[in-house]
């Protein structure tokens, strides 16, 4: 008889914050560190992310925290919520791990939690996990996002080769949005100001009408899941850009929280792949 395998155990690992700092006017940086991240298995990708765990209002839970005890033990409404954010940057030498947080008032459940955290406080994730960082063999590079994605996009850039070709377009909705990022690359950056006007509105016609350097590019394409589809097709099916290696996915889609995003993101991705392999052919 074959015995069923094991499954893994979520493993949660808690730390405090250090810092917070306001780098624009909807962007708070915070500086996680703490015993538990020394040898933390982070810096491998440039994409690399956490899963920050939020207890419900009221919920208490035993120490030593296990996510695995509290998923059998409590009820579901019990557990916590998990919100998913880019690794800004890691530092291996003092432990120290670094997210943007983009906020919108007293909107959503992470973006209220940032504003007001004070250094001291505990905070637990899950992770990182990730899967890209730039070839250093790749013609030139292509990196496309909105605010979502700017973490990672910043990240990659001080991660380029020296001397790499890119092009990064950013979708942010003002000037005050804009920061300085560094790159040991030959960056070409355009900051792309949509007011009011829906995420990746400006990202589509800047992408469709920028003509594309010779040789293959490495694509890292993510934000908003409408503006991504739209921008995959573009790449895929019109410029015929090879899919291997290529990061292209939706971190959230307009109307949806995290959960219900998450909850419906297979079955989105697998429609606009049979979508577009019946285009391609």
């Amino acid at each position: 008889m074959t015995e069923a395998p094991t499954r893994r155990r979520p493993r949660a690992t808690t730390g405090f914050v250090r810092t917070v700092e306001r780098v624009t006017p909807h962007m708070v940086r915070i500086v996680f560190g703490g015993p538990e991240l020394d040898g933390l298995a982070a810096g491998e990708f440039s994409d690399e992310y956490i899963k920050i765990l939020f207890a419900p209002p009221g919920a208490t839970y035993p120490e030593p925290f296990d996510l695995g005890t509290i998923r059998e033990t409590m009820p579901r409404d019990r557990w916590p919520t998990t919100r998913t954010y880019t690794v800004r940057r890691w530092d291996p030498a003092n432990a120290e791990l670094t997210i943007d947080v983009v906020t919108h008032g007293d909107e959503g459940l992470a973006g209220p939690w940032a504003m007001r955290a004070q250094p001291g406080e505990v905070v637990r994730f899950m992770g990182p996990g990730g899967a890209y960082r730039p070839d250093p063999a790749a013609d030139w590079h292509l990196l496309v996002g909105d605010e979502s994605a700017l973490p990672a996009i910043a990240a990659s850039l001080e991660r380029l080769a020296p001397g790499a070709r890119a092009h990064a377009f950013v979708e942010i909705s003002d000037p005050a949005e804009e920061q300085k990022l560094d790159s040991p690359g030959d960056v070409d950056l355009r900051w792309l100001h949509r007011g009011d006007a829906r995420p990746g509105s400006l990202l589509v016609p800047a992408v469709t009408g920028f003509e594309f350097p010779a040789g293959t590019p490495h694509v890292f394409l993510h934000g908003e899941a409408t503006f991504v589809r739209d921008l995959r097709r573009l790449l895929y099916i019109e410029r015929g850009i090879p899919r291997a290696g290529q990061s292209i996915s939706g971190y959230w889609r307009v109307g949806h929280d995290e959960d219900r995003w998450q909850a419906t993101k297979r079955e989105w991705n697998e429609s606009i792949e049979r979508e577009q392999d019946t285009s391609a052919g």
